[in-house]
């Protein structure tokens, strides 16, 4: 097992009363225990926590009034040792697939796979189904992919990243995505912390559904998969936005971290 510490420092402008949902807190999950945490509000407003989405994702929901605001978070997270690779790891028919993972199978609002099911056959047809399919992608998007901060907004479609060839984290991962469910494997996308991530943001990666269970995979490369201290899990990262603002608010600074924490010695 890991212990990683989370923080995050979120400082607005808000320009008129403004509602929120933040999508910031480590997720409590079998793998993953929250062993500590503080959310620290300036100023102090009243705010109520929910779990959105089959996953739960833990949201903060909040109103501000007109002047700064700001969110910080901290956390220490224990995960456990992840699932080894294994003879399990195969894609299951589309007939044997559990009730719940269905939906991790069809188009979202970023991962248009209806689009591309002739060029994920073309690619990766051939290739032995199961976690070896699901990493061929991965370093397929890796070899033809550039990484720059900045290069895609929130418009951007796993359709739009394939003909530019650039873009960041959660471009990688909705591109993956597409790509596996265009081949009948349910695929999520997944926000983390994630250790040592330079530079430091929040992180986005997917899990494949194989076997019986979820695995996770980062066409990045940029973070361990040992270090990722889960957020949110949704079809696309429109189900995992860090923050909804319903309002007028303009966000001043961000701060993410997450670093291996220091145990005293007993």
């Amino acid at each position: 097992m890991s212990l990683i510490d989370v923080r995050c420092d979120l400082q607005y402008e808000v320009l008129a009363p403004t509602s929120f949902l933040f999508n910031v807190a480590a997720l409590r999950t079998p793998g993953q225990a929250i062993e500590s945490e503080t959310v620290v509000l300036d100023p102090n407003v009243t705010y109520t926590e929910s779990a959105i989405g089959d996953e739960g994702n833990r949201i903060f929901r909040l109103t501000a009034d007109p002047g700064p605001f700001r969110l910080r978070y901290n956390a220490r997270a224990r995960l456990a040792e992840p699932a080894g690779l294994d003879g399990r790891m195969d894609e299951l028919a589309h007939a044997e697939l559990p009730d719940d993972v269905l939906s991790y199978l069809t188009p979202s609002r970023y991962c248009e796979s209806d689009r591309l099911g002739q060029l994920a056959e073309d690619e990766f047809g051939a290739v032995e189904p199961g976690y070896q399919r699901v990493a061929a992608i991965c370093d397929w998007i890796g070899e033809r992919m550039e990484y720059t901060p900045g290069s895609t907004d929130s418009r951007t479609t796993a359709c739009d990243v394939l003909l530019q060839r650039t873009g960041v984290c959660r471009d990688y991962a909705h591109l993956a995505i597409t790509l596996c469910r265009a081949l009948c494997i349910p695929a999520r996308y997944v926000s983390a912390y994630a250790l040592n991530l330079e530079p430091a943001d929040f992180h986005g990666y997917f899990e494949a559904y194989l076997g019986a269970n979820w695995y996770p995979f980062d066409p990045t490369g940029m973070a361990p998969l040992t270090g990722l201290v889960q957020i949110g899990v949704g079809r696309d990262a429109a189900d995992t936005s860090f923050a909804t603002i319903i309002g007028s608010a303009t966000l001043e600074s961000l701060t993410v971290e997450a670093i291996a924490a220091e145990v005293a010695a007993p």
